[in-house]
């Protein structure tokens, strides 16, 4: 998950406030339709990052036309820039928040560590939600079957940027029905009830050891998050 300056706060915010209140306020993104109209930068990242502290949508809003008008950016690309920086990192923080209330599952000593959200079992883990890619080039049934083949490519295609490692890490699949993938993520009490699951039937023969051209070596699974 992203590090904001203050990574502490965000954990803080969901452990004090109910999930269901962010999963509300993730849930008003819903109505505008996933677009960025631009890749992810270091510029518009640096423009955004008060989407770390922010976690009501109204808030949201009025910070973003202020930056608009602030740093004189195209209105709507900045929108949904910021949005979806926004919904994207306060859902991975309730993930977050969820892992780390469970038994079995410590989180990491240091807030800032880009490696490792917290452990299971004893094994470190970086997590990350991702819709069902359809760069995968095959259907969901078909990635169910061929969980180590979806692995590498999501380490081999994952960010080029901050976020880009080979150490172990857990991702969520979320995939819909109704193609509208990229909406799950705010369902925060399906994915609450996927990752306790989890936890509550983890075992490491589960796990698939992945071998990387750079000689790396990672160990990763996947939690498959379906409507």
């Amino acid at each position: 998950m992203d590090a904001p300056s203050n990574p502490i706060y965000p954990i803080l915010y969901l452990m004090q406030t109910n999930l269901a209140t962010i999963e509300e306020q993730l849930q008003k993104r819903w109505k505008y339709s996933y677009k960025w109209f631009r890749k992810q930068n270091d510029q518009w990242d640096g423009y955004t990052n008060f989407i770390y502290t922010i976690a009501t949508w109204e808030e949201l809003v009025t910070a973003i036309a202020k930056t608009a008008e602030i740093n004189q950016l195209p209105k709507e690309k900045v929108f949904y820039y910021a949005i979806n920086r926004w919904y994207n990192f306060w859902s991975a923080t309730a993930v977050e928040t969820i892992f780390c209330s469970l038994e079995n599952i410590k989180a990491a000593k240091n807030a800032k560590d880009k490696l490792v959200d917290f452990s299971i079992q004893g094994i470190p883990f970086d997590h990350k939600t991702s819709v069902f890619p359809k760069g995968f080039g095959q259907s969901f049934a078909y990635a169910k079957t061929h969980k180590e083949e979806l692995l590498y490519w999501l380490y081999e295609n994952q960010s080029r940027q901050q976020r880009n490692h080979f150490a172990n890490r857990l991702f969520l699949i979320v995939y819909s029905e109704q193609a509208k993938h990229w909406k799950l993520k705010a369902d925060i009490q399906l994915l609450k009830s996927a990752i306790t699951n989890y936890v509550a039937t983890f075992n490491t023969s589960n796990l698939v050891t992945l071998s990387f051209k750079n000689k790396e070596k990672a160990v990763s699974d996947i939690i498959w998050v379906q409507k």
